[in-house]
């Protein structure tokens, strides 16, 4: 099951076409995630629901799962009221340094390791 973007070029906001056994599937997901609250609601929409069926093979089950554990990451990290002020503000007073060591774990990429010091 492939799902199509189409880009309406008069408000452009993405709209999904999407076959009517993909949305049985999408609504199936509302059901089992139940009420939410209107923070939550909010990424909860068609086109998330989709790509959270869409990485599980559209399995509902492993889909709503998946989409229940996001929302509770969200609700105890709170990604939103991150203030990138304080992460930008060091970098402008030279705290962060960067190694003469390449990260192991990115071998072939060169990706530099960055110290932030406080």
């Amino acid at each position: 099951m492939s799902v199509t973007l189409s880009k309406n070029a008069s408000k452009g906001h993405e709209q999904m076409l999407i076959s009517q056994e993909q949305e049985a599937k999408i609504n199936e997901v509302r059901k089992l995630i139940g009420s939410l609250s209107d923070k939550a609601s909010v990424y909860c929409s068609d086109a998330s629901i989709s790509r959270y069926l869409s990485s599980r093979n559209w399995n509902v089950q492993k889909g709503a799962q998946m989409l229940k554990l996001s929302l509770k990451w969200r609700e105890e990290y709170k990604p939103e009221e991150i203030c990138w002020v304080s992460y930008c503000l060091p970098s402008l007073l030279s705290m962060i340094f960067e190694t003469q060591c390449i990260d192991a774990m990115k071998i072939g990429l060169g990706a530099t390791v960055k110290v932030v010091t406080t």
